[in-house]
């Protein structure tokens, strides 16, 4: 019987091994295939990938199909709302079209949603690109809408600016703030300590290995 147990035990360890690296490198595959689509989309609308992809992370974990609890639908959760205002934003009737009889065929395509969320972030990001530290305010707009967020950015007549952790302190929903620390933390450790936090655009190539 001991010999038969130290006989196992390499086989043991090298499935265990086995199983381990299987789950490593299919999560790599998981939270990885859509780079390029984010890659794309985040340089047409002026955003940093790394941003893109941390908010996905947080939202859907890269997950299509899920639906929210407000009718939010997608990779990046997107109100039906959202789509209809993209969708006449463009002016081709055809969008418009779809996005009114049937929303959640176009907003589940993975493609398509990328884009829509990332032309509703530029849209937000275009109020603090001359603010320091935006990528929290724009985090907190796109989850709990942009009035919210300049509300908690506003400062006293003549007060600096908010840094990115005073807002973050100022944000009264609890889960928001919970939301964007998150994001925060997950895209500070995607860019590491000696790059800059600022949004700014990228080329594919420069899209970090996660």
């Amino acid at each position: 019987m001991k010999l038969f147990r130290a006989r196992s035990l390499p086989f043991l360890v090298l499935l265990i091994l086995t199983i381990s690296l299987g789950v490593y490198f299919a999560n790599r595959y998981w939270i990885n295939r859509y780079d390029g689509l984010i890659a794309r989309q985040a340089g047409i609308y002026r955003l940093d990938p790394d941003l893109v992809w941390s908010i996905i992370y947080e939202e859907t974990y890269f997950s299509p199909w899920k639906t929210g609890k407000s009718g939010e639908i997608g990779l990046m959760q997107i109100t039906p709302a959202v789509g209809r205002e993209w969708a006449a934003e463009t002016g081709m009737h055809e969008l418009e079209r779809q996005m009114n009889q049937n929303p959640a065929d176009l907003l589940r395509d993975p493609e398509r949603n990328i884009q829509i969320g990332c032309w509703y972030l530029e849209k937000i990001y275009e109020q603090y690109r001359d603010t320091p530290d935006p990528e929290p305010r724009v985090i907190a707009a796109y989850n709990a809408g942009p009035s919210r967020a300049a509300e908690w950015s506003k400062v006293s007549g003549g007060a600096p600016p908010l840094s990115g952790d005073e807002f973050i302190n100022k944000i009264e929903i609890a889960s928001t703030r919970a939301y964007v620390t998150s994001i925060m933390q997950r895209y500070r450790k995607l860019k590491g300590p000696a790059e800059s936090t600022t949004i700014k655009p990228k080329s594919p190539a420069q899209t970090p290995a996660r």
